[in-house]
């Protein structure tokens, strides 16, 4: 027998072993063990095609919920099911390693991943210093897991233009389905309105904040599929259908800070698209900054006069981002940014403890700067910024390192746009950038990188840079040897 029809075989058998199984589970009234042969089944896939079981982890991603949507009491976390099966791919990674498949050596010592490799360093030591020590190592062992499968495991499997389309894909058509859900529940409920738009998304999103911020990242990937003439007509039309619908998605997650980061990577793409120079932007950039520089008591005194609260109305919402005066959502997120810099300054170089923020910082809450959704049972957030909880976390080389990340994935980036001269991979590297710029400005008013849904794009668009970056050179240098 032919070993493709052997394979297929295998496949199908293991299939029907696990539905038998989990009917069986079922009509036995433990549904929970359903997910055991469900798990047996995704080990399988691992060990025969590694490339399809990032795939199948990137498909449900989107559809992954937390384990304490199911058990309230738990003190540990873990999306399921995705999370689990990341950790599954992190074990398989070292063991690969073991065995001599090894990643690309270009990969490895890629500027990119040497921040990288920083960054995670000094969370280590930082978690080691921690005021809290078993919350800061799980919240390491967390990161160090998203980074080997989202970005190592990622960068090497996309060197390949075809698998990073399918690992866009991958992630893209689920989300799809939480959308349709969410937008369904709009429905039911007859409210189209922001209050709906708080929990609509559950159990999926924590709030409307990440379902905003993950849509954001996915709108420029959308766009650009829906404009690359390398693709099928169909695949344009489908693509720029699915983007009609994100959009919807996007203007109904009402989450300014998505609204405000996708309007300054549409600032970017009209700089990058018209060529604009350098120089010129730098002068731009200087003459708002000295504007708003010398206008500083002005400004704080206008945005302390600024009473419009977040409305339905885009030109509302968005002007009620300054308003620092009844807007509780701003004026606590300000609170928690103070908090951050207070602890910062008790302990600047290796702060409290990567995860500890939202345990530590009720003490250093003002009274006058705290608002009717404070607590001080650390139970409600952290510090609300990618680089403001890491700088009271892990000081200031926590803080620096993250940014240091950011600078040589936009370097890298826009060097492989300039440089590359295949259309695809160029409409793919920006829409790309633009997807991470949306994450970046994003960044400064909240972080998500905790969760598995962020994580996989966050590191998977900066894998598939650093891949095409390093595949391009490759190509160059190969193409000199030929000559």
């Amino acid at each position: 027998m032919p070993r493709v029809i052997t394979k297929y075989l295998v496949y199908l058998g293991s299939l029907l072993f696990v539905l038998v199984h989990c009917l069986l589970i079922y009509r036995e009234g433990i549904p929970y063990l359903m997910l055991l042969p469900l798990l047996l089944l995704a080990l399988l896939v691992a060990f025969v095609r590694f490339d399809n079981f990032l795939l199948l982890i990137m498909f449900l991603v989107p559809l992954s919920v937390p384990l304490i949507a199911f058990f309230r009491d738990l003190d540990v976390n873990l999306a399921l099911p995705s999370e689990p099966l990341v950790i599954v791919a992190f074990l398989l990674f070292f063991i690969k390693i073991t065995k001599a498949e090894r990643i690309d050596r270009k990969i490895l010592i890629h500027p990119v991943s040497i921040a990288i490799y920083i960054n995670l360093i000094w969370i280590f030591i930082t978690s080691l210093t921690s005021t809290m020590i078993l919350v800061s190592i799980k919240f390491f062992l967390s990161r160090f897991w998203f980074v080997i499968a989202f970005y190592f495991i990622t960068a090497e499997l996309c060197k390949s233009y075809s698998f990073s389309k399918k690992y866009l894909w991958a992630y893209i058509l689920p989300l799809m389905v939480v959308i349709f859900y969410t937008i369904s529940r709009h429905t039911a409920l007859g409210l189209f309105n922001q209050d709906a738009s708080h929990y609509v998304m559950g159990p999926f999103f924590s709030d409307h904040t990440s379902y905003g911020a993950i849509l954001a990242m996915v709108i420029p990937v959308l766009a650009g599929f829906s404009i690359d003439n390398g693709n099928s007509k169909g695949l344009r039309f489908f693509s720029f259908a699915l983007l009609v619908i994100v959009t919807i998605g996007f203007i109904l997650s009402y989450s300014r800070a998505a609204w405000l980061s996708l309007i300054f990577a549409s600032g970017i793409f009209i700089i990058v698209i018209f060529r604009v120079r350098l120089w010129a932007v730098a002068l731009i950039a200087i003459f708002i900054f000295y504007l708003a520089f010398s206008n500083f008591t002005e400004i704080v005194f206008r945005m302390g006069r600024n009473t419009q609260d977040s409305s339905a109305r885009l030109s509302e919402h968005i002007q009620s981002v300054s308003n620092i005066t009844n807007d509780y959502s701003n004026v606590e997120r300000l609170n928690r940014w103070n908090c951050a810099l207070r602890m910062f300054n008790e302990k600047p170089f290796l702060g409290w403890g990567p995860g500890t923020y939202m345990f530590k910082y009720a003490p250093y809450q003002i009274s006058y700067q705290k608002t009717p959704i404070s607590t001080e049972e650390g139970d409600r957030g952290n510090a609300h910024s990618e680089y403001l909880g890491p700088l009271s976390e892990s000081g200031i080389l926590g803080s620096l390192s993250f940014i240091a990340i950011v600078i040589l994935t936009l370097i890298t980036g826009f060097r492989v746009y300039r440089r590359v001269k295949i259309k695809q991979l160029k409409i793919l590297s920006l829409s790309l950038i633009l997807g991470l710029i949306t994450y970046y400005v994003h960044g400064i008013m909240n972080n998500f990188l905790d969760t598995d849904k962020a994580s996989a794009l966050f590191w998977g668009f900066t894998a598939m840079l650093v891949a095409i970056d390093v595949s391009y050179t490759k190509m160059k240098e190969s193409n000199k040897k030929s000559d």
